[in-house]
Order: C-alpha cells, then structure tokens, then sequence
C-alpha cells in the first residue's frame, strides 16, 4: 500500500493526537487525517502522513484509504463538551456523513479492520435520571432512546458499522466512550468537557487572584472520566480483539462534579468559594459498567482520576498562564 497501514480520523483531535503519538511508537506507519488546518492540531506528529481533508466526503475517504490498510480508527466527528452539543444537534447528526463514507471508502478499499468511536451518549435518558448511579452495561442501549442530536448520530452509526460487518464482511469494532480527559486537548472556547473546564476556572481564578468558581446546575451530578492514556490503550486492545459488538471503554470510578472541583483545588493548593449556575447539565449520573470489557479484553481502564488530573491540570494551567501572559 501507499504510505501507511494505519489510518486515523481526527487526528487533530485531542484523542486522535494521542492515538497517533502511541501507533507511532509502535512503529507503525500511520496517516493521520483532519479537516483542520495543521495549525490548529492539539497535537502534530512529524513520523505520521499528515493530511488536511474534509471526510464529510465520499472522495476525500477513498483518496485516504486508497490501498486499503491493517486499521482504521474512525474518531472524526463535529463534537465538544455538554455545552457544545446541547447547542449545535445539527452540527453533531452531520457527522453521520463522515462515518457512512469511511465505511463505503474501506469497504471498497479492503481494509482489514475498522474501529469506529462511539459515545456513552447512545444510553436512554431513563437510566441516567438519579445522582446514585447504575453503571450503565452495553445492553442498555436498547430500548433506544439515546441523547438528542450526537446520541442518535453516534446510536445509528453503531447500527451502520454493524451491518457494513454483516452485508460486506468488513471486520469492525465499536468503542462506547465514556468522557476522556487529560492534557493536550480542548481547555477553553467551548469545545471543552468538565475536567478541562474545571481545570481551566480553578487555573485562572489560582492565577488571577479570584476567590470563587462556577459550577453549572447544583454539581451533584455523577461521572465518571477516564484518562486519554487508558482510551487509547482500550481502543487499540479492541481493534485487535475478536470481540465485535460494542463496548464501554470508560472508568468505573464515580465522582460528582462538585467532588471533582474540590479534588482539583487540592492539586491547585487553593480553596474556592462555589456558584452554583444554570448551564446545560446532561444527565444526572453516568457510570461505565466494565465486566464485559474485563471478560472479553482482560483489561479495564486503570488510572485513578487523581493521578490524571494531577497532570491535566499543570498542563491546563500552563496554556493559562501563557494566554494570561
């Protein structure tokens, strides 16, 4: 084939930048794709192709994957934290685009695996309505009534994959994400999720003197996150398995939001008074279940949320203090 044998969708993403990075050590040879200009890619691997393409695209998916490859890792998608997508279905449901070309582009082009990035946004509201949280097992995604908007893009696309494995024989894996954090990715301008943006206020009001931070809604809610290191790992460990339905690859370790907080101004070494605000709030508790991916994969997402934040948050407070000059 021409290049690479592993193929990566937003690459310029915050996972997909880390994804890259450990497909690279591996000595793999790795094309990395973004709609994005190289300038603004969290991160940019000079080993990788680097190319700059809008997979929305039937063309641009066969240019990419012409040759076939070993493996595909399909994180492309128009997406952010809860503020993001509660504004922006549209934008999110035209994603579908992007997954339906990439999976006509490798079928055609005989790729030998394809691992498409979900979301734990596929589970039904009515399991997630109470803050002492059920962990939520993969077989709960049906009856379907996913998340408005990026739930139903993320819920029929699983469908899609799965029927593109069934019809044309591609061999492909589906990877349930559950709210990944850690450093080199979105902190700031919205795009951001809960770790980051707590790390961010905590930072700012550390290094301007505030005295207080806001949470939005009463910050009793429950999540549970789950450190980029452990998603690639889990994603690379599926793409490779003979496990072909979908999968949670999430942390198990439940936390309020408010928790959260407090947890990252003892890593600060600063206490905060806290607003509570209206905001887009998601759901009231979320939580992996992880006995199948232990059963199937041996293996669970492991790094503790303390240890995670530890190095999130100095990353997060050093973009702050340079933007803060």
């Amino acid at each position: 084939m021409s290049g690479a044998d592993v193929i990566v969708t937003g690459a310029g993403g915050f996972i997909g930048g880390h994804l890259v990075q450990a497909l690279i050590a591996e000595g793999r040879r790795v094309r990395a794709v973004d709609r994005k200009p190289l300038s603004a890619w969290h991160q940019v691997h000079g080993r990788a192709d680097n190319m700059v393409r809008d997979l929305s695209t039937l063309e641009s998916c066969q240019e990419i994957l012409s040759g076939g490859a070993q493996e595909v890792y399909n994180l492309a998608a128009d997406m952010g934290g809860m503020g993001f997508i509660e504004s922006h279905k549209a934008y999110c449901m035209l994603s579908v685009l992007i997954n339906t070309h990439m999976l006509m582009a490798a079928r055609d082009n005989k790729a030998e695996r394809f691992f498409f990035s979900s979301s734990a946004c596929v589970y039904p509201a009515d399991k997630q309505r109470d803050t002492e949280v059920v962990p939520l097992r993969e077989e709960d995604a049906y009856p379907a009534m996913a998340e408005d908007g990026y739930g139903w893009e993320k819920l029929f696309s699983e469908r899609m994959t799965r029927h593109f494995r069934e019809d044309f024989g591609l061999s492909t894996r589906v990877g349930r994400y559950h709210n990944v954090y850690g450093p080199k990715g979105s902190w700031c301008g919205g795009r951001e999720k809960v770790p980051a943006a707590a790390c961010r206020k905590v930072a700012v009001a550390a290094l301007a003197g505030g005295q207080e931070v806001e949470i939005w809604g009463d910050g009793r809610q429950m999540r549970s996150f789950m450190h980029v290191d452990d998603c690639v790992t889990g994603s690379i460990a599926l793409t490779r398995s003979d496990y072909a339905d979908p999968l949670n690859i999430g942390s198990s370790e439940a936390v309020s939001i408010n928790d959260l907080y407090r947890l990252i101004q003892e890593i600060a070494g600063t206490r905060l008074r806290v607003r509570h605000v209206p905001g887009p709030l998601g759901v009231r508790g979320r939580n992996s279940d992880n006995a199948l991916i232990h059963k199937e994969l041996g293996w669970e997402p492991s790094i503790r949320l303390a240890e995670g934040l530890e190095s999130t948050y100095r990353w997060i407070y050093d973009q702050v203090k340079a933007q803060l000059g």
